[in-house]
């Protein structure tokens, strides 16, 4: 992998990170085409740190004031981290019992192709739940199954930032609360994913590391801009719009790898 091509696919991670396409599945795509296999997981783990970067600097007072008031002991931010830690659970449970088979799926763009089509399903969903939504933040209950959203997005080709929006409508949660708790959320879940991956990072070689920083910096700058995007997006209930994307991007797979085979 040249810097070039790490710098597309850094591209290619944060425009999709946000956006509900999923990122994980165009990745998949964008690797399979270019025939690079050489950082596999730990390159999408590196630029997936990148993004949680964009998150932080663009919920930076949010998580501010969440920090200081768990630092306080307010309840308002201790109930809302609770929330986001419960959240995560679902995650970590399906990792530990079928991280083996989770990730033999990166290597089968034919299950993305099929996920694609799933997700479009979930994002056309929202031309009927989001003007009904409104509720400030998810109850207890809600964030458990958000939780689920994203442990099921880990399946590339299911986007993350649309399966847990899309729930999150779904249970009444407003649209820029419910993107603000699926994002937080992915702060902790892209954390965890780091932690496991540490081991690998000893094995980087010098040449890899500065792949890695090239397809993260590019991952970061692309991801502020999209997660601006998909903010706005959603407050002017244009989100459903991406089902047709992902539906004809999810098709072409499909016909793709069949005529391969």
């Amino acid at each position: 992998m040249d810097w070039l091509v790490a710098a597309f696919l850094g591209l290619v991670q944060g425009v999709t990170e946000f956006l509900p396409v999923s990122s994980s599945g165009h990745l998949v795509l964008a690797e399979e085409l270019l025939g690079v296999r050489e950082e596999g997981i730990l390159f999408e783990v590196a630029v997936h740190v990148a993004t949680l970067v964009a998150v932080v600097i663009f919920y930076r007072r949010r998580i501010g004031a969440l920090v200081g008031g768990a630092l306080r002991g307010r309840p308002e931010a201790l109930v809302y981290g609770a929330k986001l830690a419960l959240a995560t659970l679902p995650a970590v449970v399906l990792v530990l019992g079928a991280g083996d088979f989770l990730t033999s799926l990166y290597q089968q763009p034919l299950a993305v192709g099929m996920a694609l089509l799933a997700t479009g399903l979930m994002l056309i969903t929202t031309r009927r739940t989001l003007p009904e939504a409104h509720d400030p933040a998810p109850g207890y209950g809600a964030a458990v199954l958000i939780g689920c959203a994203q442990a099921i997005a880990i399946v590339p080709g299911i986007s993350r930032s649309g399966a847990t929006v899309c729930l999150a409508l779904a249970l009444g949660v407003a649209p820029a609360a419910a993107a603000e708790f699926s994002f937080l959320m992915s702060v902790i879940a892209i954390l965890g994913a780091l932690v496991l991956q540490l081991p690998d990072l000893q094995a980087v070689s010098p040449g890899a590391w500065f792949d890695l920083s090239v397809g993260g910096f590019t991952a970061l700058v692309s991801g502020l801009a999209s997660l601006w995007l998909f903010v706005r997006l959603l407050e002017a209930r244009s989100f459903h719009r991406f089902a047709y994307y992902v539906w004809a991007t999810g098709a072409a797979v499909i016909v793709w790898q069949l005529y391969q085979s």
